[in-house]
Formats: C-alpha cells, sequence, structure tokens
C-alpha cells in the first residue's frame, strides 16, 4: 500500500511537468514558425504594453531621507579662538 500511496505522490507531482505546451528550445535548435494567430497576439500584447507605459504619469525623485535630512539645518557657530596668557596657558 505504501508502495502504491508513493507512486501516485510522485505522479502527482510530475505531472506539471509533463503538461507544458512548448517545451524550451535547446541550444543550437532553430526556432519553429509562429502561426498568423500568434504572431497577431505578439504584436497585440505589445500594443497594450506600450499604451500602459502611456498611463504612468511622470513623478519626481523620491528622497526617502528628506525629511530627515534639511537644506536649513543650523551650522555650528564658530567658536573664538582661546586667548593664550602671560604663562602660556589657554583660557576661555
Amino acid at each position: 500500500m505504501r508502495v502504491v500511496a508513493a507512486a501516485v505522490i510522485i505522479a502527482f507531482l510530475a505531472g506539471p511537468a509533463f503538461a507544458q505546451d512548448k517545451p524550451i528550445p535547446r541550444y543550437g535548435e532553430v526556432d519553429k514558425d509562429k502561426s498568423p494567430v500568434e504572431k497577431q497576439a505578439e504584436r497585440d500584447a505589445e500594443a497594450a504594453y506600450k499604451r500602459s507605459l502611456g498611463n504612468i504619469s511622470a513623478q519626481k525623485p523620491v528622497d526617502p531621507w528628506g525629511n530627515v535630512r534639511s537644506d536649513s539645518a543650523p551650522k555650528p557657530e564658530a567658536k573664538a579662538p582661546a586667548k593664550r596668557t602671560k604663562t602660556g596657558t589657554t583660557s576661555n
């Protein structure tokens, strides 16, 4: 019974692999000629793709760090240089 169950499971898993309509052409094989219906379907798909690209509105560039980084950030104040005393030490 286990052997039969294993065979059924393997058959169900391998089924979709054999159900493909068109095999993948291998290196060196010549492509088969397409039927007029396939050629028309390909042209229609290409036209639909180009139409869909026209529907996309122009977008400005996205800056995800824009609200973290700003152009008007306060700049640190420059400290006045420390004055030297007669003993050679600095004081603020």
